[in-house]
């Protein structure tokens, strides 16, 4: 897939935006973005055309766009300098420098010059120099031994390729006897035309792209040379039709509808799927079995290659945050292993890759080792082997292919083959090649691991998985009865009594005129704002550990919740020591009784509730109540106790806790939504005591202890009362104790 722009494409694009219909000499530069680190975007107003965008990306690409990328909303400061000497100037050049992957377009501002450059090789840069070519800002600012791309300097344009539609049969001789690789290789990197072309230009010559350079004859020169005359002349062939009269002939007169400039996007199957490979200005005879397909244009087929590509590439982004974000544990990890796995792949390729380099150019680097060792034997130091070797460079072959040194290492940054390779010269070329291959095996070593760890991964989603179908299978269907109860607050004893209490004054007044019956036993608390708890007997003796659940049941529903405390007192009587007859000249509000007689007392009975889920007895239904009941009658338990959270958060947290526990949401919601969840949970504000539901028969606590049945807890006395009269009455959403009020 091809990654970047070649000279050809380079030299196509500029001749369509120097001259023709799609040109934009003398367009108005508008707004400049920067919606990508390595990317800008400039607005541009073109003379009969109106707005259009053309897209740079250092180091890759160039060309006039309609796929735009959204813009950051805080723009960097590089496209905002370029706003200040660019915005609203006009282009008056677009120009290719020496067939090379270098642009240089000339804009005018208020009478002052300034040049916007781009380079399109490895470790391109946007730059904007001013009239006397000092660097105004760069994209990226770089410093090499021989190049500084800095603020306030020359700019230095990088050491000349040797152009092929300018090369001569002696240049090619001259390129060939120096050279230690083959022949595709060799006019590859030494006439900066890129892997494609010049495969292209060995089988139009027809000559053995294999064969060893040096071993290259006179004939196999000429015939390269005719090969690359014939390869670009598709570039060239209207430059004298375009060029205006008395106009000097420059490659920025090229005519943009050149015959034979045949703008396509090559395809083939990859992967079961057709798909674009390469896009190219003009017919390749390595492609003419390909399927392709034509455009009107080189700018559009540029665009619909590298600027459909790079948006579809921002949605997949975005979509893949967006689908992690829903991953669960197990796809997560699964996702960043496989992308691990994906990152050591190519760390073996590419070290397998550069291990092949260094043997492949065994020769030039044991005659760059040789030069450097010998300098340093003789005393020099760096800066004066840097000094010599840039001296060197034309006696020199192999001194042109270091790029960098690093004294502090002894390594040196080598460009062979198109790849820049890490050397350490106090080591053989052998044991360079061997460090490389140590990385290999590093690598494989990873590799290997993250494939086992994937393995391991998708063995527990299967085991995930398996067990959800489980619970699937085990799904019950949601049957629910209708009680007079259920508008009440509620509970079923651990010994199977029925015990209920009012919400507000019309439920406790039905309570009591309705469903309070003589052989009933009421529950009240000590302090103010209690709902009228009643034990439905059934005629039954009630055993202690009902009394007790009663008894929790009342303080935890009663205003002591609200208020934070963690125990409160209460008693209970007979239901026939209630009654609604005050004294003579006293009055009783709605929900307010009066209590005579003796009673009995239960002293700091701890607050708290748990709720569950009732899943048998052919019926389904949340339940709450005192944590041993729930625990005798339902499953999946949750502790309450008074907290922070209240009373509407905290039921949409159990009924998300429910829902993700029993993985059936649809279900959850038609037995345990939050308004039914609501029900059972006292007013004020509450926490719960573990986010991990208990299940029936673990026997073990939330905290790892044991169960301490609430029922049995000390602090419980049952003593005898006194026999004073007392009213009860509502206030607020529980209920409280008043004096009788006189008339």
């Amino acid at each position: 897939m091809k990654q970047d722009m070649s000279s050809a494409d380079v030299a196509a694009v500029v001749a369509e935006l120097s001259a023709g219909p799609r040109s934009i000499i003398d367009a108005k530069i508008g707004k400049i973005y920067q919606p990508a680190s390595e990317e800008i975007r400039i607005n541009l107003y073109v003379f009969h055309q109106g707005r259009d965008n053309l897209v740079i990306e250092a180091g890759k690409r160039l060309h006039m766009t309609k796929y735009i990328r959204a813009s950051p909303t805080l723009p960097q400061a590089f496209p905002m300098l370029l706003r200040k000497y660019l915005m609203g100037g006009r282009i008056v050049s677009v120009e290719q420098h020496d067939f090379d992957r270098i642009i240089k377009i000339g804009i005018e501002r208020a009478g002052v010059r300034s040049t916007l450059i781009v380079e399109l090789f490895a470790r391109g840069n946007v730059l904007i120099v001013d009239s006397e070519n000092k660097i105004i800002l760069p994209m990226n600012p770089v410093t090499l031994k021989d190049r500084r791309l800095r603020s306030g300097e020359v700019y230095e344009l990088p050491e000349a390729q040797l152009s092929p539609v300018e090369a001569k049969v002696s240049d090619l001789m001259d390129a060939f006897s120096k050279s230690t690789a083959d022949i595709v290789r060799t006019i590859a990197t030494r006439f900066n035309l890129g892997g494609v072309l010049a495969e292209e230009a060995c089988a139009r010559a027809g000559i053995e792209k294999s064969k060893p350079a040096k071993e290259a004859t006179l004939e196999d020169a000429e015939k390269l040379q005719n090969a690359l005359q014939d390869l670009f002349s598709p570039l060239f062939r209207g430059r004298a039709a375009a060029k205006p009269e008395g106009e000097p002939e420059t490659e920025a007169g090229i005519e943009t509808q050149i015959p034979g400039l045949r703008p396509q996007h090559v395809k083939q199957e990859i992967n079961g799927k057709i798909e674009t490979f390469d896009v190219v200005p003009f017919d390749l005879k390595r492609y003419s079995d390909y399927e392709k397909e034509y455009f009107d244009s080189f700018n559009t087929a540029l665009d619909e290659f590298f600027g459909k590509k790079a948006l579809e590439q921002v949605a997949e982004v975005k979509e893949a945050e967006k689908k992690e974000k829903t991953l669960g544990v197990f796809e997560r990890r699964l996702l960043q292993q496989e992308e691990s796995l994906a990152k050591f792949g190519k760390e073996i390729e590419k070290n397998n890759a550069l291990a092949e380099i260094v043997y492949a150019n065994y020769q030039v680097i044991e005659e760059l080792f040789s030069v450097l060792n010998g300098a340093r034997a003789k005393g020099y130091s760096w800066d004066e082997i840097r000094s010599i070797l840039k001296q060197a460079k034309k006696t020199v072959p192999a001194a042109q292919k270091i790029t960098n040194i690093d004294p502090k290492t002894g390594t040196i940054m080598v460009d062979l083959d198109g790849k820049i390779v890490s050397l350490d010269i106090r080591k053989t070329v052998p044991q360079n090649a061997q460090e490389y291959y140590e990385k290999v095996k590093k690598f494989t070593k990873k590799r290997d691991g993250a494939i086992r760890a994937i393995e391991d991964t998708k063995k527990a989603m299967e085991k995930k998985a398996a067990s959800k179908a489980a619970k699937a299978g085990r799904k019950l269907q949601a049957s629910r009865k209708k009680h007079w109860y259920d508008r009440f607050r509620w509970f079923v004893s651990s010994d199977g009594f029925l015990v209920v209490g009012g919400r507000d004054a019309d439920t406790n007044e039905e309570i009591f005129k309705k469903y309070m019956e003589k052989r009933d036993i009421v529950f009240h608390t000590q302090t103010p704002g209690a709902p009228l708890t009643v034990v439905k007997t059934g005629g039954e003796e009630v055993p202690e550990s009902t009394l007790q659940e009663a008894a929790q049941f009342a303080v935890s529903y009663s205003s002591l919740w609200k208020a934070g405390q963690s125990s409160g007192d209460c008693y209970w009587i007979k239901s026939e020591q209630v009654t609604k007859t005050p004294e003579s000249g006293e009055y009783l509000k709605k929900g307010a009784f009066v209590i005579r007689g003796e009673r009995n007392y239960f002293k700091d009975v701890p607050l708290g509730i748990a709720v569950g889920l009732e899943l048998k007895g052919g019926e389904t239904r949340v339940i709450g109540g005192p944590a041993s009941a729930v625990r005798k009658n339902g499953d999946y338990i949750l502790e309450i106790v008074p907290g922070k959270f209240n009373q509407n958060d905290i039921s949409k947290k159990i009924y998300r806790i429910y829902a993700d526990e029993l993985n059936d949401p649809r279900f959850v919601k038609q037995i345990a939504s939050p308004d039914q969840v609501a029900m059972m949970i006292p007013a004020g504000e509450s926490d719960i005591r573990s986010q991990k539901p208990e299940r029936k028969g673990k026997g073990v606590g939330f905290e790892g202890e044991e169960y301490e049945t609430p029922g049995t807890e000390a602090g419980f006395e049952d003593s005898e009362g006194e026999t004073d009269e007392e009213f009860i009455e509502e206030a607020g959403e529980g209920i409280e104790k008043t004096g009788v009020k006189k008339v």
